[in-house]
């Protein structure tokens, strides 16, 4: 999704734009976006190099974005090892800058603080995926070499395409099909705003520093009563309190065990909504010169594209 959105951004400001790709589709779809396609694989060492060949920047974009695995060795592959390959690759091509989109969560804030650049790490992880971003920051400002990092670190990203994890949340509670909600804090950054802040990013990033792209924290509350004005009807959710959270999601992990399916509460899922998300994104405006959109113009987005889905009804 953001890959999409940064290729249709970089190639509207006039860029260049090769992109690696896995699939015949995929290739086609960024032929007709007007970039050109180089099939491979990002723990593909030969395809990288032969993306990166001749150009002057490198995006790595690619990653995995799940929690409730049984299985995480995935997630370490893709988020940690594929990095460095992709940052191998680029050093091989003589590429002059590497942007890595990381993770807000690799910020490691404490509970109920706002995170910024250089908030202390609290030194444990809410879930895999956190350790596995924040293993990729580590190994990458590490690796040897003279190619130039620069770390692009999104909170939630937020827009039309996003139907997991938040993005599901908020589809569910937009319909109504989401009943049980937990008072708390929750941070996004709309996609848009997540291109423009690659690319100048990419412009006038300093080397080895890392821009938080935060555009918005609301308290659920607040999201509840934004998602009923749009809707324009009430949305009334039942308000759980956090303590009752572990229960839950044990009668959750067990309900998903007799069907098979991946429970939509688990240990680490638990763990994130009693932490909360509250991020700083103002580096990025004050350095860069982003400027994020209202939480209004997201949501409206959203909504609107879910419509387009069949996924809601009218008002």
């Amino acid at each position: 999704m953001l890959g999409r959105a940064l290729v249709a951004h970089l190639i509207a400001q006039g860029w260049q734009v090769r992109a690696l790709t896995r699939s015949a589709r995929s290739a086609e779809a960024l032929r007709r976006a007007g970039a050109e396609p180089v099939t491979g694989h990002l723990l593909d060492g030969t395809s990288l190099l032969r993306a990166a060949d001749g150009c002057e920047l490198v995006f790595n974009v690619a990653g995995i974005n799940a929690y409730c695995e049984a299985d995480t060795r995935a997630l370490f592959e893709v988020n940690v090892r594929g990095a460095l390959l992709a940052f191998r690759a680029a050093q091989r091509a003589g590429v002059r800058r590497f942007v890595h989109t990381s993770s807000a969560v690799t910020i490691g804030e404490a509970r109920g603080s706002v995170g910024n650049e250089a908030s202390p790490h609290r030194g444990s992880f809410l879930t895999e995926y956190e350790r596995s971003k924040h293993e990729a920051e580590l190994a990458l400002q590490s690796e040897p070499g003279d190619l130039e990092r620069v770390f692009v670190n999104p909170s939630s990203v937020q827009g039309a395409g996003r139907i997991e994890g938040t993005g599901r949340l908020f589809l569910d509670i937009a319909s109504g099909r989401h009943r049980l909600l937990v008072p708390g804090r929750l941070d996004l950054v709309d996609i848009e705003d997540c291109a423009v802040g690659h690319r100048l990013a990419a412009e006038h990033g300093m080397p080895g520093q890392r821009y938080l792209l935060s555009g918005a924290t609301l308290d659920m509350r607040d999201l509840v009563e934004l998602l009923s004005r749009l809707m324009g009807r009430a949305i009334r959710p039942i308000w759980v309190h956090p303590a009752w959270l572990p229960a839950i999601g044990g009668l959750s992990g067990a309900a998903a065990a007799m069907v098979g399916r991946r429970p939509r509460l688990c240990p680490e899922t638990v763990r994130n909504l009693i932490h909360g998300a509250a991020y700083d994104g103002s580096r990025a405006e004050r350095e860069l010169g982003l400027a994020y959109r209202p939480p209004e113009s997201t949501f409206r987005t959203l909504i609107d594209w879910y419509r387009a889905q069949g996924w809601l009804a009218e008002p």
